[in-house]
């Protein structure tokens, strides 16, 4: 299997994360699952990595940005996210965020997450999982969550154009 670390991260979504669970499933587990499934144990380690940076995130243990920022911030793009998300991807982002789906911080986690994976272009459908994902465990954006999540499944039955 060819697949990338976002890749594994929406197997994982989709089969363990979408639905709540009385506990946690556990991580070696998953691993050796996933391992059995065919995807890369290096790729799979990653994922996991990837996933414990989303928690750091989310739980204000990762990297500062310079400080919260305030709703009427404008983001400009570094030249690396620049090279990395499509202008696509950096405009449907613009768009989530004038519309209110995505506050200032949460498109800051949102950045750093896309920026942590392993792939060399970040797409606007790679970024809708990763907004999902991010979104998932974030309290008061419930709303926002709902919203994604039935873009993304319109999108896969052929509703969303």
């Amino acid at each position: 299997m060819n697949e990338n670390v976002l890749d594994i991260l929406m197997y994982l979504f989709e089969n363990y994360f979408s639905e709540p669970m009385d506990e946690a499933p556990d991580q070696n587990v998953l691993q050796t699952e996933l391992v059995e499934a065919g995807f890369a144990e290096p790729k799979v380690k990653k994922a996991f990595s990837w996933l414990e940076g989303l928690a750091n995130q989310q739980s204000g243990t990762g990297k500062e940005h310079g400080g919260r920022p305030s709703h009427r911030s404008v983001r400009i793009f570094t030249e690396e996210e620049e090279h990395k998300m499509t202008r696509d991807a950096r405009g449907f982002l613009t768009f989530l965020e004038d519309s209110g789906v995505v506050d200032a911080s949460t498109r800051e986690v949102l950045i750093d997450r896309l920026m942590a994976l392993d792939s060399d272009e970040i797409d606007a459908e790679a970024l809708s999982w990763v907004l999902l994902m991010v979104l998932h465990n974030s309290p008061g954006h419930e709303g926002a969550y709902v919203w994604v999540e039935d873009m993304i499944f319109d999108r896969m039955d052929g509703v969303f154009h």
